[in-house]
């Protein structure tokens, strides 16, 4: 969605001729982004916000119900706030402009310079939408963390790092891990580790066990069903080897027919601006990330244009104002891993 409006002053004869046309290019590819999506609406629950900010608040669950005799009447059972995250929406802002001279020689078309402008600063709309997406999920290693100036909060309802070892559930503090080293995609030791497809298939099996077996906080297992795979754009080999497993009917590297449990089953995501020293992923629950309001992007102004001629140069000024906050309620909804023998400087648990 796009804002558009006009603000009063001067008019000039030029104007006239370019600003239809401008806002109508910058509406169409506003329109065509939305529907070809993006990491964001990809990983992310999209929602509208009319505050300053929104709380994710997380609770526990009712426990089973409880068996009564005959006029009996039922055991209360209580919902108690178990966590809460804040997510503030945070101001971005960019200006382009045409000069006096193009506007001059546009006559009645746009001239391409212009053109190119315009569709370019929606682009550039999305494109921050994305990479702030991307952004986050990337680096929730740490606390929180700088983009575009604008420092992200990268912890969920617990005060933890979105990726961290020891994370909170329960009453009584117990912890359980969404970050993992090992053999993920490799065997072996030092630079004779050995990419290889059987290690991955057996990893990702492990990790699907692991996201299963999440624990709420009653302390009972979550059983989500991991779907999607987020991958890094620089790792080549685990990335062939990740759309090998899932991608065959039959388990690879087996002359015995035997069935490949991942096929079809997953959903495989790479992101461009992830570049990592070692073999990683990301594994995530859609439907956990939905449920418990995992990954959370909050469109409180959408883009909204001003135009307007400086009457010191005679150019012609497009102003794009938006605010949108980004975080994360839980950490429930998906896991990393590291393909490590060993992995320092951060919480990790052995996978």
């Amino acid at each position: 969605m796009i804002i558009y409006s006009k603000s009063s002053g001067t008019n000039n004869a030029a104007i006239g001729k370019i600003e239809t046309p401008v806002k109508m290019i910058i509406e169409h590819e506003s329109d065509m982004l939305t529907k070809k999506g993006g990491i964001c609406s990809w990983l992310f629950n999209v929602e509208r916000s009319n505050r300053f900010g929104e709380t994710v608040v997380s609770h526990n669950e009712f426990d089973v119900f409880q068996s009564t005799s005959e006029g009996g009447g039922a055991e209360i059972d209580y919902i108690e706030e178990t966590g809460s995250k804040f997510i503030e929406h945070i101001q971005f802002m960019k200006e382009f402009a045409i000069t006096a001279e193009m506007m001059e020689d546009a006559n009645f078309g746009i001239a391409p310079d212009a053109k190119r402008r315009a569709e370019n600063f929606t682009r550039a709309y999305y494109k921050t939408i994305n990479k702030i997406c991307e952004f986050a999920l990337v680096n929730a290693t740490v606390d929180s963390s700088y983009f575009a100036n604008a420092k992200i909060d990268l912890t969920t309802g617990d005060r933890q790092p979105l990726f961290h070892a020891q994370h909170y559930y329960g009453r009584d503090g117990k912890t359980q891990s969404n970050f993992f080293y090992g053999d993920v995609f490799s065997t072996g030791t030092g630079t004779a580790r050995t990419p290889s497809a059987e290690v991955f298939e057996e990893s990702l099996a492990k990790l699907s066990v692991k996201m299963r077996n999440m624990k709420d906080e009653n302390g009972e297992a979550l059983g989500y069903t991991a779907d999607t795979i987020i991958l890094p754009g620089n790792r080549p080999v685990s990335e062939m080897i990740v759309k090998k497993v899932c991608g065959t009917a039959g388990a690879l590297g087996s002359a015995n027919n035997d069935i490949n449990l991942h096929y079809g089953n997953w959903n495989i995501v790479i992101l461009p601006g992830w570049e990592t020293r070692y073999d990683e992923l990301m594994v995530m629950s859609s439907e956990a990330n939905k449920n418990l309001a995992g990954n959370m992007f909050f469109n409180r102004v959408p883009l909204t244009v001003t135009n307007w001629v400086d009457n010191h140069t005679g150019n012609y000024i497009w102003n794009g104002r938006c605010r949108f906050g980004v975080g994360f309620g839980t950490y429930k909804h998906i896991l990393r891993a590291v393909d490590a023998e060993t992995y320092k400087g951060y919480e990790i648990e052995k996978l």
